[in-house]
């Protein structure tokens, strides 16, 4: 069951939304305990967000593949996507994706453990919480990844 949501859910509703539609055990609230793309999926329909629409990759390597997929997403008009990982823990948000004339590739990463005041993006960037980065060297070969794409309209 959804709700529309009013203003941006903390960690707390997270963690309760979780427990309540029964995808995490009692005591999940108040814990350090890891949420990951399919939690934020489950989420974002809980609180009558985007919609979010899972793909899991075998392999960092195999992200090479789903270049296609995320150049059209943003192409379209899609909200970032979160990606996670199991080897490579450390969560990211795409914001973009730009692919050359050869086989390199970049993808516009934002670290969304950022919290703090707002800063220009100039700032941002040098402090490395928003940036470019090369496919082959922003993602873990060995480590599995789900990537989860928000989209508001539900036929995307």
């Amino acid at each position: 069951m959804s709700r529309k949501a009013e203003g941006v859910p903390g960690l707390n509703a997270v963690q309760a939304a979780l427990e309540d539609m029964g995808d995490k055990p009692p005591g999940f609230r108040g814990s350090r305990s890891w949420i990951g793309c399919v939690e934020a999926s489950l989420c974002l329909a809980h609180f009558g967000g985007p919609q979010g629409r899972l793909c899991h990759v075998p392999r960092g390597a195999g992200l090479h593949g789903e270049l296609q997929r995320l150049y059209s997403h943003f192409e379209r008009g899609g909200g970032p996507v979160m990606v996670g990982g199991d080897a490579d823990a450390q969560a990211k948000a795409l914001l973009g994706v730009c692919v050359g004339p050869g086989t390199e590739a970049y993808v516009l990463i934002l670290d969304p453990h950022y919290w703090g005041a707002s800063k220009n993006p100039k700032e941002l960037q040098a402090a490395g919480w928003v940036g470019w980065q090369e496919v082959s060297t922003a993602f873990n070969p060995t480590s599995f990844y789900n990537l989860c794409f928000t989209s508001c309209n539900s036929k995307k």
